[in-house]
């Protein structure tokens, strides 16, 4: 399996076996990402940077999209982990009288959120990273991550980054893993997972290819053929460096 969130997963990863059950080396991404954006316009303007600034109504007013007078922020589907650490910030940081945290379907609420940017409106939303959202709406460019005002989750864990800035949840990296004992009888499989390594951006780009119809399996197999086409030098010292 190509996408073990690392700390995200780690209780189900440890649940499950851990290091006894699975041969995970090396980090097959790294600087995954999530948290809360908005749209950079409305940031620069209003001067916004932290979702707690959100609890004065008149700020929070701007991201209304339904008329309640309380923005709306994209969250997540139901269920997901994701969902729980929202709904637990909304808390934490007073957000709940000012800030609707819409839950549902979360592809159809970012179809919505992305038509009201392309209309010049104001938005505010939830996602993570590798994902094709971050290809259609490109932090820096169309948004920006906004921070939180202090570390909060139901795991009691310290967001802050290195350089002080803190939005909300830790950076991730996504292994490889796979059954240990296949592993150990596949030296040269499990030298090449522990080696390979993709670019954060590739990954977004390929999960747009895929949100714009290009998702057969016959689709994919050419995304990869073209990946390694254009990184054919790299792809063939992974293969050596595996082999020996």
């Amino acid at each position: 399996m190509a996408v073990n969130w690392q700390p995200l997963q780690e209780n189900m990863f440890d649940a499950a076996g851990g290091n006894s059950a699975f041969y995970r080396q090396g980090h097959y991404v790294t600087g995954a990402a999530q948290g809360y954006l908005i749209d950079k316009k409305t940031a620069e303007h209003y001067h916004i940077t932290n979702i707690e600034q959100l609890k004065d109504p008149k700020l929070a007013k701007l991201f209304d999209s339904n008329g309640d007078g309380r923005a709306d922020l994209t969250g997540c589907t139901p269920g997901w982990g994701c969902d729980t650490v929202i709904a637990y910030q909304m808390k934490a940081y007073q957000l709940e009288q000012t800030v609707s945290n819409n839950q549902g379907n979360y592809a159809a609420m970012m179809a919505d959120t992305i038509t009201r940017f392309k209309q010049g409106k104001p938005i505010l939303y939830y996602t993570w990273t590798p994902f094709w959202v971050s290809d259609v709406l490109k932090p820096g460019k169309d948004v920006v991550w906004v921070e939180v005002p202090f570390s909060a989750d139901p795991q009691k864990t310290n967001t802050a980054l290195p350089n002080g800035k803190n939005y909300g949840f830790q950076v991730n990296n996504i292994n490889i893993i796979a059954n240990k004992q296949w592993a150990e009888k596949n030296p040269a499989a499990a030298k090449l997972f522990a080696e390979m390594k993709l670019p954060l951006a590739d990954i977004n780009a390929e999960n747009a290819a895929m949100r714009a119809g290009q998702s057969s399996e016959a689709d994919i197999n050419r995304h990869v053929d073209g990946w390694i086409k254009s990184h054919q030098a790299l792809f063939d010292h992974w293969v050596t460096n595996a082999l020996h």
